[in-house]
């Protein structure tokens, strides 16, 4: 999956169009991506993307004029790709699927999705664009819960944002904090804590109720 907007200070990546620029666009993002996951945020330059990516080092410059720009491109063409949650037909299914997502992003390799966390660590920019593509990601995701209240599975004055947040941290914590090898039961079996609590009313309250 994968929260505030770029300020000012960050560059803003220019419009998209297609064609050649938009094949220029992805063959920098590609080298970005390479960058990040084999050498780390703090070796990135614009030269070396540039170089990767067989562009020349002054059209780099004048569209992402910086590192920064680079990086928070990055995040904005994650947030254009057209991604919707899996709908299982349950609750409990979904935030599994959802779960498995999250854990085969983090333990590919290389994992762009690990790169990007820890470069949010070293870069103001990438902090606010990872806040904004996890609350874009959850937004989206609030799916799950929505169609979990249709089929009756859940009272309407669920917070969809709690169950999805106590479905997902397991994985986030058990991967990204502890670090330990994947678990192949793991993102079942939080999604079943979470399913369970869900429908025992563990995140209906006020938060909910001011959702509406």
């Amino acid at each position: 999956m994968t929260s505030a907007p770029p300020t000012d200070e960050a560059p803003r990546p220019a419009p998209r169009p297609g064609g050649r620029t938009a094949r220029i666009r992805a063959q920098v993002l590609e080298a970005v991506h390479a960058e990040l996951t084999e050498h780390g945020y703090d070796a990135l330059t614009v030269d070396t993307v540039a170089a990767r990516a067989g562009v020349h080092r002054t059209t780099v410059y004048r569209r992402w004029r910086d590192v920064g720009g680079l990086i928070t491109d990055v995040f904005a063409a994650a947030a254009d790709i057209d991604w919707h949650p899996r709908d299982t037909g349950s609750l409990q299914g979904d935030l599994a699927a959802l779960n498995q997502e999250i854990q085969d992003s983090l333990t590919e390799d290389p994992s762009i999705a690990a790169a990007l966390i820890a470069v949010s660590f070293r870069s103001d920019e990438a902090a606010r664009a990872l806040r904004q593509l996890w609350e874009n990601r959850y937004t989206q995701s609030e799916i799950v819960v929505e169609r979990a209240v249709r089929r009756g599975e859940l009272t309407p004055d669920v917070d969809a944002r709690a169950v999805l947040i106590a479905a997902t941290a397991p994985v986030y914590h058990q991967l990204t904090l502890l670090r330990t090898p994947p678990d192949p039961h793991l993102p079942d079996r939080a999604a079943t804590a979470a399913a369970l609590a869900a429908r025992g009313g563990a995140f209906t309250g006020p938060r909910a109720a001011s959702h509406d």
